[in-house]
Parts: C-alpha cells; structure tokens; sequence
C-alpha cells in the first residue's frame, strides 16, 4: 500500500515539473529549475517504490533540466545516482555512458576531484562484470589526476590499471603500467610502496617469459626494496636463470608475494615453472664385476691398448746369412 502511495506521489511530482516546463504568453521561458527539483523528487518516491525504470527515466529528466538551466554540477549529480540505480537493477550498460558524461560535466564545471571520484565510482561496480570498460574509466581518472598535478591520486589509479591488464593477461601492457607507477610514486617520494612495486614487476616479466627484462628490472629499482624483497627476488631470478623448477617454486610460494595484492598473488600461483634439463645418471661398471655382465664398450681404452701390446710380433723375414744355412 506504501509503494503505491509512494508512485502515486512520484506521479505528482512529474506532473508539476511537466507544468514547469510549459511555456504561454506570460510565461517565455520554461522554469528548468523547478522541473529539475521535481524530477528528483519524482525519482526518490519511484526508488522507495522499488520502481527503478521509472526512477531512473525522471532522474535522466533532470539531468536534461539542468543542462538546460547551465546547472552542470547538478546534471552530473544526476547521473551519478543514475549509475546507483543501474547498479541496484543489474544493468550494467550504460554505465560507462553515464560515468563518462558525469566526468566531462564535472570538469566542465571546474570540480576534477569529483570527476575522478564518479570516475572511480563507477569503475569499481564495473570491475567484475565488464574490466574492459573499467579499465578505461579508470585511465580517465589517472590523466584527470595527472592534469590536476595530483600524482599521489594518479598512481593510486594507475595501480588499478596495472592490476587489471594482470587480470586479462595483457602483460606488456601491465608492465608499462606499473613503470608509470614506479615514476610517480618516486616524485611523491613514497619509497615504502616502491619495493612491492618492484616485485610486481619482476613477476610480470617473468609471466611474459622475459628473464632477462625481469633482472633488469630488478638492477634498475631493486635499490627501493627491503630486506624481506630483496632475498625473495634473488632466490627466484636465480631459480629461473638456473631453470631450477624446484626452487622457482618455493620463491614464488613466499609468504611474501602471498600477501601482495590479489592479481599478483594469483599471477605468482599460476605462472609457469622453468623447464629444467634432466641429465642422465652415467652407469659405472666396478673392476672386478664378473666377466658376463661386464658390456664390451665400458672396457677402459688402457686396457685395449694393453691387450694389443701383449700380442705376439709379427715373425720376422729369414736374414740372408739364415738363408744359406749352415755353420760358417
């Protein structure tokens, strides 16, 4: 019975902004103010109906009103509540629509920390259903923040592309990404975030099957990282250089890079061992093993060479003075 009150009520509101936006002879231009306000109010009574198609049309409505009425500030408010709605009907579409136009509504109007912040916003709801498109939104919050010479906000952003371009396995790409990091998190001087950073790294490389790039990177910034980083990237550079699976293994199981972020944590589970070469054990026969089981080929070659020297010499041809015979 509420929820129809509550429509009943929204219904009220449309009508008087519908009112607002007629035009007469007194009356030259339509009160995109007062439209907007009603609009909104529209929506929330639709919202507390659990009327979210209806919801989300009035607060599109307002946006357009406030438009009109130069009100950016407000329209981007708008929208952002639009992208809530999306969010709690599960249609996820249009979202990155919304968050793009909020954005640009907001720059427009001069407010960049809440471009970034609806930016963000939407990202996040999109980041499991659709990275692709949360990956861009968060690339826009990272230039937004680099304009805005707020590179603290930037790597923060920048981090989040890096950990999805991990999580769809475009590793060159991460890899550019977590350099971008590493350079802005060396102008905010914010060493203690570098070191992991720096492991990262490595292991992306490693997954691209790149070790020399990932020993590089690791003479290039291993001079950021503490004591714990530095013995866990040494083992497993090693291991790799040495194609020793064994202890490959054992470096990429280090509590340490377990408790790194998510996507790096799985990256390190599921990378590829090195491929180490088995060399074959060499059979030795022992001197005295009898005869039978002793092979022909494993007889040392001084003992070959001996049993020629102890055949008898070839017999000599009879001398002339043999020949003749006989006593001189």
């Amino acid at each position: 019975m509420s929820g129809n009150k509550k429509i009943e009520e929204a219904l009220e509101h449309i009508k008087c902004a519908e009112k607002s936006l007629k035009t007469g002879l007194l009356k030259w231009r339509p009160d995109y103010d007062n439209a907007a306000d009603e609009y909104n109010k529209a929506a929330t009574c639709f919202r507390n109906a659990k009327s979210f198609d209806q919801c989300k049309d009035c607060l599109l409505k307002a946006v357009e009103c406030h438009k009109q009425n130069r009100a950016l500030f407000y329209a981007a408010k708008a929208l952002d509540q639009t992208i809530l709605v999306c969010k709690e009907v599960g249609d996820f579409r249009d979202i990155y629509k919304y968050a793009e136009r909020a954005a640009n509504m907001f720059q427009s109007h001069g407010s960049a920390e809440s471009a970034c912040a609806s930016l963000d916003k939407a990202a996040k709801i999109l980041e499991s259903q659709n990275p692709e498109e949360a990956l861009k939104l968060f690339q826009h919050a990272a230039e937004i923040s680099t304009v805005q010479d707020s590179s603290r906000q930037a790597a923060e952003y920048v981090s989040k592309v890096a950990r999805i371009y991990v999580k769809l396995q475009q590793y060159d790409l991460a890899a550019d990404a977590i350099r971008r990091e590493l350079g802005l998190h060396q102008e905010n001087e914010s060493y203690q975030a570098t070191g992991r950073l720096v492991v990262a790294l490595v292991l992306v490389q490693l997954a691209r099957g790149d070790v020399v790039a990932a020993e590089k990177a690791f003479k290039e910034w291993g001079n950021y990282c503490e004591g714990p980083e530095v013995q866990t990237l040494e083992a497993l550079l090693q291991a790799f250089d040495e194609e020793d699976p064994e202890n490959a293994n054992r470096a990429l199981n280090s509590p340490f890079i377990k408790h790194m972020d998510v996507e790096y944590a799985i990256l390190a589970r599921d990378m590829p061992l090195p491929q180490g070469m088995s060399v074959p054990q060499k059979v030795s026969v022992r001197e005295n093993a009898a005869p039978s089981y002793v092979s022909p080929n494993s007889q040392p070659k001084e003992k070959e060479s001996a049993e020629e020297s102890s055949e008898p010499p070839d017999a000599k041809e009879p001398s002339d003075d043999e020949e003749g015979g006989g006593l001189c």
